[in-house]
C-alpha cells in the first residue's frame, strides 16, 4: 500500500490537555502537507483551526470526551457548538455505564440525538473497546450500525488500551452480517506503518493517530519516501 493511501485515511490528532495553538498549528500544517483525512483537535481550537485551514482540510473534534458520561443534552450542545464553530466531523464517546447496564435503547437514542445536532456533519461513535467484553463489543457494534452515525470508533486513546486488530475484525464482521454501511475508525496506539496498513486491510476506513505523520516526517528527514 502506498504511503499516500495510508495518510489519506489518517485523522491527524492532537488532544493533549496541554496543547497550545502553536502545537495545533503544526498538525494543521502537517495535515495540509501530507493530505490527511482531517485534523482532530480539542473543541477550544475548532474555530481557530477552521479559520486557519479555510476548508482545505476537514476539522474534527471530540464530544463527551474522554469518559462519555456527560448528559445527552451536554453532548448535543457540544456537537452543535463545534459545528457552528466550523467542525466538519464529530467523534463522540458513548456512556459506558449505560452499556454495562444494558441500556441499549438509551445509547441508540443518544447517538441519534447527537447526530441530529451535527447538522449533517459526520458523526463517529467511540465505544472504548478496551473497557468492553467481546459480547459487549458485538452488541455495541449492532447499536451503532442501527443508528444514524457514520462511523464506529475503537478508542479515545485515553483509557488503558487502544485499538486492536481483533476489535476491527469484530466491527467488520458484525456490520457485514447486518448488511450495514457503518464505517470503521481505529484509534489509539497505532504506532507503525505496518500496523496502520493492517488496520486498513481489516476494514478500517479511518485511523486516529499522530504517529504516522511523525514517522513519515522522520523518514523524509533521513532520505526515505
Amino acid at each position: 500500500m502506498e504511503i499516500n493511501e495510508i495518510l489519506a485515511k489518517v485523522d491527524h490528532t492532537l488532544l493533549s490537555t496541554t496543547a497550545t495553538w502553536d502545537d495545533i498549528k503544526v498538525i494543521c500544517d502537517d495535515a495540509l502537507k501530507y493530505h490527511t483525512a482531517s485534523v482532530c483537535v480539542p473543541q477550544s481550537y475548532v474555530r481557530q483551526c477552521a479559520d486557519y485551514l479555510n476548508k482545505r482540510i476537514p476539522v474534527c473534534t471530540v464530544v463527551g470526551f474522554p469518559n462519555g458520561y456527560n448528559s445527552t443534552v451536554s453532548k448535543c450542545m457540544e456537537a452543535y457548538d463545534a459545528v457552528q464553530n466550523g467542525a466538519d466531523e464529530i467523534d463522540m464517546v458513548i456512556n459506558l455505564g449505560w452499556m454495562k447496564d444494558k441500556r441499549y435503547v438509551d445509547i441508540l437514542h443518544e447517538i441519534n440525538d447527537v447526530k441530529g445536532h451535527c447538522c449533517g456533519k459526520l458523526l463517529k461513535v467511540i465505544v472504548e473497546t478496551c473497557d468492553l467484553t467481546k459480547e459487549e463489543i458485538i452488541k455495541v457494534t449492532e447499536i451503532v450500525n442501527e443508528s444514524n452515525a457514520d462511523f464506529i470508533k475503537t478508542s479515545t486513546g485515553f483509557s488503558k488500551a487502544g485499538a486492536t486488530f481483533e476489535d476491527v475484525k469484530i466491527f467488520k464482521e458484525v456490520i457485514e452480517s447486518k448488511k450495514g454501511s457503518t464505517k470503521i475508525k481505529a484509534a489509539g496506539g497505532i504506532s507503525s506503518i505496518e500496523d496502520a496498513e493492517k488496520f486498513i486491510e481489516l476494514g478500517a476506513d479511518r485511523l486516529g493517530t499522530s504517529r504516522i505523520v511523525k514517522i513519515v516526517k522522520n523518514e523524509e528527514a533521513n532520505g526515505g519516501y
